[in-house]
């Protein structure tokens, strides 16, 4: 096989596999060198509590090979191939094509399909084996999926860099959580009330922050986040420090019925069926399902509005949004108060689905992940940021079904430890693939005459 070529000008043009081998061939070491300490060598302690290490040379030499094979394919056959498509579509003239009918109702049948998830999973696996279903893979990217769209709001909409969203979240949680036990308020009144508190909070960070922007106001709102974290887990006369707070009651439906098989107005008991714990997951699916589709339209309505403009003038240039007569403080307060009180909504919504909160659901990490899922999904895109929340949240809850890789890296392998190494290898991945997120176009919400995406080409790095 002919690996090189001279071209009439004594050019050496080397072809795509030999340069994939050399490739493949740094991977492999560059991983070699990344992962020897962290996975070919692991600490541990005997039973007279001495330190040992193991040696797993094999489990590192199966992630080497998969790395050397992932670069050489890249290299040697998809790059390629993305290549010749690019300039194949360069090169053809562009008419116009009237997309067809899944591209033209494509969230209307996501929306379908969200609703239907629950019955098809119980007509699957039964009413008990559908638990795992509808909590882990329904619920649980759901919650995130409303996290990154109200992130959307001050990230995509305005332009300002939030790493403390996690603190209107835990607002929202250990709102309804205090309220609710020492109460005994319903949560369709502490629903609202942990809105409100939320975006209380979001004003008062907004107000310190107004005159930053960038990296300064990406550090104040990390400090601001961590502080919450630090009074939730000092304030113990209020939130009990950090063992957190347990005993949160249950959302009842709508005060008609409860869900709580020992009382006289069990659902079970006036539906006159089994009792059964999956009559709660589903509601809290449909319920949480329906906070995200209220999510999206407030989001969709306020862009249309004065105030949405605003915040997409204010996320292009604020110099000239402040020229053009726009109140920034206005528009900068509206954008946290807004984006904090949807958080607000999640926290007791998860408050209410976990029964108990503690400092450690609201670390970090959290707004980490929220972040990269509205980068990954394109900021401002509604869609594309559902699409890398159930790409991102359910492949890390895949992990934990997959126990066939046991017998690949060894019985002492445990999938979901590696979740974090997982996401991280798919955010570089994506990003190569495509820097402005999943959908590397937006609608604008003016036009003239006709309405037209605006190509990911004429948008700035990271507002696809």
């Amino acid at each position: 096989m002919t690996i090189a070529a001279t071209t009439a000008g004594g050019v050496i043009v080397v072809k795509p596999l030999k340069r994939a081998f050399r490739e493949a061939l740094f991977a492999g070491a560059i991983s070699f060198g990344l992962f020897v300490l962290l996975i070919g060598l692991k600490t541990d302690q005997n039973i007279r509590n001495e330190l040992v290490i193991i040696q797993r040379w094999g489990t590192l030499a199966v992630i080497v090979f998969l790395v050397m094979a992932g670069r050489f394919l890249y290299v040697g056959f998809i790059q390629p191939a993305l290549e010749r498509r690019k300039a194949a579509a360069t090169s053809a003239q562009h008419a116009a094509v009237e997309p067809g009918f899944i591209a033209r109702n494509s969230s209307s049948i996501g929306i379908v399909m969200l609703f239907l998830f629950p019955i098809v999973s119980v007509m699957a696996f039964g009413f008990q084996g559908s638990l795992k279903w509808v909590d882990n893979f329904g619920i649980q990217i759901l919650i995130y999926v409303m996290l990154g769209w109200g992130l959307n709001i001050v990230i995509g909409l305005a332009g300002l860099l939030d790493l403390g969203y996690v603190a209107f979240y835990a607002v929202g949680a250990y709102s309804y959580a205090l309220l609710g036990t020492h109460y005994g308020l319903s949560f369709w009144i502490l629903l609202p009330c942990a809105g409100i508190m939320a975006a209380t909070w979001g004003v008062m960070l907004g107000f310190p922050v107004l005159r930053l922007r960038g990296d300064y106001l990406a550090i104040v709102t990390l400090a601001f986040g961590e502080i919450i974290r630090l009074v939730l887990i000092n304030w113990r006369e209020v939130t009990n420090g950090a063992a957190g707070l347990s005993g949160i009651p249950k959302i009842s439906f709508f005060g008609l019925a409860t869900f709580n098989a020992g009382d006289a107005n069990y659902i079970g008991k006036l539906l006159d069926v089994a009792p059964s714990g999956a009559y709660y997951k589903i509601f809290l699916y449909y319920l949480i399902l329906l906070l995200c589709l209220l999510t999206a339209f407030v989001t969709i309505r306020l862009r249309r509005l004065p105030v949405g403009r605003a915040w997409e003038a204010l996320r292009e240039d604020e110099i000239a949004c402040r020229s053009l007569g726009i109140n920034t403080t206005t528009t900068k307060l509206t954008a946290f108060a807004t984006g904090a009180m949807f958080a607000g909504f999640a926290g007791s919504f998860f408050a209410a689905r976990q029964g108990f909160v503690s400092p450690e659901s609201f670390v970090y990490l959290e707004s980490a992940i929220v972040l990269a899922i509205v980068v990954l999904g394109g900021m401002g895109s509604l869609g594309g940021i559902a699409v890398a929340a159930f790409v991102m949240i359910g492949g890390t809850e895949i992990l934990r079904e997959l126990g066939f890789l046991k017998m690949v890296f060894g019985p002492d392998f445990t999938p979901e430890l590696y979740r974090m190494l997982m996401f991280g290898m798919a955010m570089v991945i994506v990003m190569l693939w495509k820097p402005r997120g999943f959908v590397g176009s937006r609608e604008p919400t003016a036009f003239l005459k006709e309405r037209r995406a605006v190509s990911s080409s004429f948008t700035k790095e990271g507002h696809g």
